[in-house]
């Protein structure tokens, strides 16, 4: 039996919640049983009794409010515990058509895939300002860079992940998942694909893009750190190479102009030079000690990952790809 759970993160979203939910199914083929989750995030409006009211399976109240990517996986947890196959994120908003659920979860189906991100028509997104199209590309493409995979809509919360997926997935930041879990199932080693997806009219403002500097600003700190956590060698060899590479040539300036006029000393060349060196050394060690964490790191996933699957409700009826 193949059990499908869609999860909703919500916070205060008495309004929109009616919509969204009037529009998901109850029946997909190829699955046995659909079940509807929501997790309030510690709403102050009516959130959990509109999501009663309407039929949810199960509602997952966090005591307050601790934002998108500590909801969502409230929800993955969640949904572990109560058994599903595949889980299908959507947003409270219904920003995303329903209808499309059925192309969202076919890779996980068919075996080619365990994680499926649902990319929107951005260009065609009439509410989407020019500059938010551009750093939505922008965006996307920095995650591909760092992920190694293919997804265009990078931002896109609407995906469905495989049990063992979820199972294997980590969010260490607390503004927002999209970008984070992508880098980090394509790091692991996840395989991750793509449908394209449509949207709905827009019924209110975003919550997450406060403003774009920001988006940006957090956007860009969320792909430096997954990307210094899960490839910290990479990462710091080049970091270190910058400084150290700035150092060796003022270096072998001061040696030029040294022979070049011997009654003069140059001596703020060689200091900076030596200090660029040194703080290129530096990143270089805190690479390895990185490298070192991460294996760590490694260690303690795995163990989480034997404790989620033990916590499981029953085994997967679905063959997931090899991990």
């Amino acid at each position: 039996m193949i059990k499908v759970l869609i999860q909703i993160p919500c916070f205060n979203e008495e309004r929109s919640l009616p919509v969204a939910l009037a529009a998901l199914p109850r029946s997909l083929p190829g699955v046995d049983v659909v079940e509807w989750l929501v997790v309030d995030d510690g709403s102050t409006d009516r959130t959990m009794e509109v999501a009663r009211a309407h039929g949810v399976d199960h509602v997952v109240r966090l005591p307050h409010n601790q934002g998108l990517a500590r909801a969502f996986m409230a929800g993955l947890e969640a949904c572990l515990q109560r058994g599903a196959d595949i889980i299908v994120n959507t947003d409270a908003d219904n920003q995303y058509r329903a209808e499309d659920i059925p192309a969202l979860i076919q890779p996980i189906l068919e075996g080619s895939a365990q994680m499926v991100v649902g990319a929107r028509p951005i260009e065609a997104i009439e509410h989407f300002s020019g500059l938010k199209k551009r750093l939505q590309r922008l965006g996307s493409w920095a995650v591909r860079l760092a992920s190694g995979t293919d997804v265009p809509d990078a931002p896109s919360g609407f995906r469905a992940i495989s049990r063992e997926a979820a199972m294997r997935i980590n969010v260490f930041g607390d503004y927002t998942y999209t970008l984070e879990t992508i880098i980090q199932a394509g790091r692991k080693g996840i395989p991750v694909t793509w449908v394209p997806v449509r949207t709905n009219p827009d019924l209110r403002p975003s919550r997450l893009v406060k403003s774009i500097r920001n988006y940006v600003l957090r956007s860009m700190a969320t792909i430096l750190l997954i990307f210094m956590t899960y490839r910290p060698v990479q990462f710091f060899a080049l970091a270190g190479a910058l400084p150290f590479s700035g150092g060796l040539l003022l270096g072998v300036r001061w040696l030029v102009l040294f022979f070049a006029d011997g009654e003069r000393a140059h001596v703020p060349s060689l200091v900076l030079a030596s200090v660029l060196l040194l703080i290129g050394v530096q990143l270089w060690a805190l690479g390895l000690l990185a490298h070192l964490f991460a294996t760590n790191r490694k260690l303690l996933e795995d163990i989480q990952l034997r404790d989620r699957r033990a916590q499981a409700a029953k085994p997967s009826r679905i063959t997931d790809l090899a991990a």
